[in-house]
């Protein structure tokens, strides 16, 4: 009996793990969808104003590419707080993912 309850655990575990990585995956597409909609559809009509590059919309879509959802938009959203008339103008590339 233990080992019918040990497989019942591992197969909840396996299918949250399942469940938990199409959940990141769908996330992570929909976001690509949004920002490449975006930079396709409305950014042609706004005047250049990024003082960054690579530009603000392409550092995002980077940031989500090889951090995810939740890390590459918190990046994302943190770039796009510097970028102000304020902030001088500069190269400034999406980070390394660090290995663990």
């Amino acid at each position: 009996m233990p080992v019918v309850l040990f497989n019942c655990n591992l197969y909840g575990v396996l299918m949250l793990n399942f469940i938990s990585v199409n959940i990141q995956l769908v996330s992570t597409k929909i976001l690509l969808i949004l920002i490449k909609g975006y930079k396709k559809y409305i950014s042609p009509f706004l005047p250049p104003s990024c003082r960054f590059q690579p530009t603000c919309s392409e550092y995002m879509l980077e940031a989500v590419e090889r951090f995810g959802p939740l890390h590459g938009t918190l990046l994302g959203v943190k770039r796009f707080f510097r970028c102000n008339p304020f902030s001088t103008p500069k190269y400034d590339p999406v980070p390394p993912k660090v290995k663990t």
